[in-house]
């Protein structure tokens, strides 16, 4: 009898960690849950990146808010998980958030991630108080070509091919680089590069090739919250072109970093958090 009965609690306890990390693998990213408070800020990182990259961000505000910082699935070490696609992504922080109750969170989003935030407010007006983009456009491939239009089925099995077939020392190599055109901080740069090549080749081609393939600046014509983008200094000189592609996003907070390049947090620190600190209260 008492053979039956540990087996049975075995089988029982097998069940449950089944469920679990069954549930666990259903999100495409990994989170990091810190700080308390009624309300919450998501934190969305962009491509290749982990979640650490809102560090200093997250320091600030997680005395007064839950935090939830995400990396996805195939970034920066993290497991990857088959079907990676920017609508994908987009459907399971959703599903997340709807499942775990956040309401009416802050959403935080860098470049990719920064795209993903206005594709949830625009699909999912009802989730969020407040977004903040950093560093992102509706549409970047439309900045070099004024004609591009969205591939209704793009076909990523070339571009991932060729990353594919790109030895561990040339990847590096790329990353090495075309790091100096989006860090100005130094220091930083390491970090950033080590993100890069902890990710799995097959996610990052996949995730290049269809966020390449991504327009929002029709949909972003949906969002109801306020919103706050925060974009490098060097967009300065394209401002008619970046407000034309935010020109459906009505009431939008557009600024300007004073110096340095994409990774705005680190490179021009002391604006960026002003920015936040008038538009978040810590």
């Amino acid at each position: 009898m008492k053979k039956i009965t540990l087996f049975a609690a075995l089988i029982i306890i097998s069940v449950i960690t089944f469920a679990g990390s069954s549930k666990a693998a259903a999100y495409p990213f990994d989170v990091k849950i810190t700080g308390k408070g009624k309300n919450a800020i998501i934190f969305i990182p962009g491509f290749a990146c982990s979640g650490d990259v809102w560090n200093e961000t997250r320091t600030v505000y997680e005395k007064n808010y839950k935090c939830y910082t995400l990396t996805m699935a195939g970034f920066a070490g993290t497991p990857a998980q088959p079907g990676a696609s920017f609508n994908n992504w987009e459907k399971g922080i959703a599903d997340y958030i709807k499942e775990q109750k956040i309401e009416r969170a802050i959403l935080i989003g860098h470049s990719m991630g920064g795209g993903l935030a206005l594709a949830l407010a625009a699909d999912y007006p009802e989730l969020f108080s407040k977004i903040v983009v950093v560093d992102a456009l509706p549409c970047l491939v439309a900045m070099r070509n004024p004609n591009f239009k969205s591939k209704e089925k793009n076909d990523c099995s070339p571009m991932v091919n060729q990353f594919l077939t790109v030895s561990d020392a040339q990847f590096l190599q790329m990353q090495q680089m075309s790091m100096p055109g989006l860090c100005a901080d130094t220091a930083r740069v390491p970090g950033i590069i080590n993100w890069t090549v902890k990710s799995d080749r097959k996610t990052f081609a996949e995730m290049y090739c269809d966020f390449s393939n991504t327009d929002l600046r029709e949909k972003i014509a949906n969002i109801k919250c306020p919103s706050l983008i925060l974009l490098e200094a060097n967009f300065a000189i394209f401002k008619p072109k970046i407000e034309a592609q935010y020109g459906n996003l009505k009431g939008a907070s557009i600024q300007y970093a004073t110096k340095g390049l994409h990774f705005i947090m680190y490179d021009d620190t002391d604006w960026y958090n002003q920015q936040l600190a008038t538009y978040i209260k810590p």
